[in-house]
């Protein structure tokens, strides 16, 4: 059994969202507020604490009172790079990630994915949902890890790698299933995001 008290949640904010204009995905308006507060309202209950990995406009995302963590440089490497500050930063055992534009992923995604780890006795454990057709998509950005991977993942961007599943491929990892497809519906174009509202309206 894994503690909340032992998961620290990791927010991703750093990127440069280049299919949503360029602007800052976290501060997009959804529902009335802005997508990283949706994050923090659905990650919040499930971790100890959280962390925001954000490479722009630091000031406004530091006003939800959260320490905020930048990549250690600033070619946008994407969410590895933010996997590493966040390991860095974090004081706990385990690091829980998500995005910060997918407002509906589950409220017991923490604990399924915790109770995974534990049950394959993994370093990581990532989120898979099945569509409607029965295609499984793999969602690694949603990922349970344990602190212990650090010394690996540095070394592997070191390296200049940045791919998530080749970097998993090299750790003990393992997936759990969530049926509802729209969990994990995010928001990369004006379009999607206007999909989203739909979803929940």
């Amino acid at each position: 059994m894994i503690a909340r008290s032992e998961i620290t949640g990791l927010l991703l904010a750093g990127g440069r969202a280049q299919r949503m204009g360029g602007i800052d995905k976290g501060l997009v308006s959804f529902q009335g507020k802005a997508l990283i507060e949706h994050a923090i309202d659905r990650l919040r209950p499930q971790v100890s604490d959280l962390l925001i990995n954000a490479n722009r406009n630091q000031d406004i995302y530091s006003q939800y009172g959260y320490p905020i963590v930048a990549d250690e440089n600033q070619d946008f490497a994407g969410p590895l790079a933010g996997y590493l500050v966040g390991l860095k930063a974090c004081n706990t055992p385990y690091l829980m990630t998500t995005p910060c534009d997918s407002p509906l992923f589950p409220t017991d995604l923490v604990q399924t994915l915790a109770n995974t780890l534990m049950k394959h006795e993994a370093n990581i454990a990532y989120a898979s949902s099945q569509d409607s057709s029965g295609k499984i998509w793999a969602q690694p950005v949603f990922c349970l890890m344990k602190h212990e991977v650090l010394d690996s993942l540095e070394q592997f961007l070191a390296d200049g790698h940045r791919k998530i599943d080749r970097w998993f491929a090299s750790q003990n990892t393992c997936t759990a299933m969530f049926q509802d497809e729209a969990a994990f519906a995010n928001a990369n174009t004006p379009e999607e995001l206007a999909e989203l509202e739909k979803l929940t309206s």
